[in-house]
């Protein structure tokens, strides 16, 4: 069952997927047309989720469930996987992207391989205070409070720790 996203209570678990690249509204728009359907008929062992999908910065798909309602099972949340996949596919791009999402000086999401982050801190590209993205969320709450972080809050704090020694 279809519910607004921000009517999923903060304990609602959440998934995040982010798009190998930015989208453009057309595709913003066919994500939600084909997203929504999907989530309305999503159940487990045939018992309906309440649940909502929402699309942020053109590059974020998140995807919730009131477990309190009733909790998704294995299966569902293949299903859900599997509508993510088919979407990326259809668009041409990877929303399994584990590249580092981050907010540059321009304002806008962009994403930096794995392999380039020791070159971007030292170039100055990524500092203590950029602000990344943390796609390991996994409630609602989480969501509002520590999905944007500060990148010395991070992870990544290991590379500035190496910068200044």
């Amino acid at each position: 069952m279809w519910i607004d996203f921000d009517k999923l209570p903060h304990t609602a678990r959440i998934w995040i997927y982010q798009s190998s690249r930015p989208l453009t509204d057309a595709e913003a728009t066919a994500i939600e047309q084909d997203i929504q359907p999907a989530v309305a008929n999503w159940a487990a062992h045939g018992v309906p989720l309440l649940a909502s999908a929402q699309l942020i910065h053109h590059r974020f798909l998140i995807i919730g469930v009131d477990e309190g309602h009733h909790p998704p099972s294995g299966c569902s949340i293949d299903a859900s996987v599997r509508w993510v996949r088919e979407i990326g596919m259809a668009l041409n791009t990877d929303f399994f992207d584990r590249s580092v999402a981050y907010v540059a000086p321009d304002g806008l999401v962009h994403t930096l391989p794995l392999a380039h982050v020791k070159a971007a801190v030292a170039d100055g590209q990524l500092t203590p205070e950029t602000t990344i993205f943390n796609n390991l969320t996994a409630t609602k709450a989480e969501l509002e409070t520590h999905w944007q972080i500060k990148a010395g809050d991070s992870w990544l704090k290991r590379y500035f720790q190496k910068q200044t020694v």
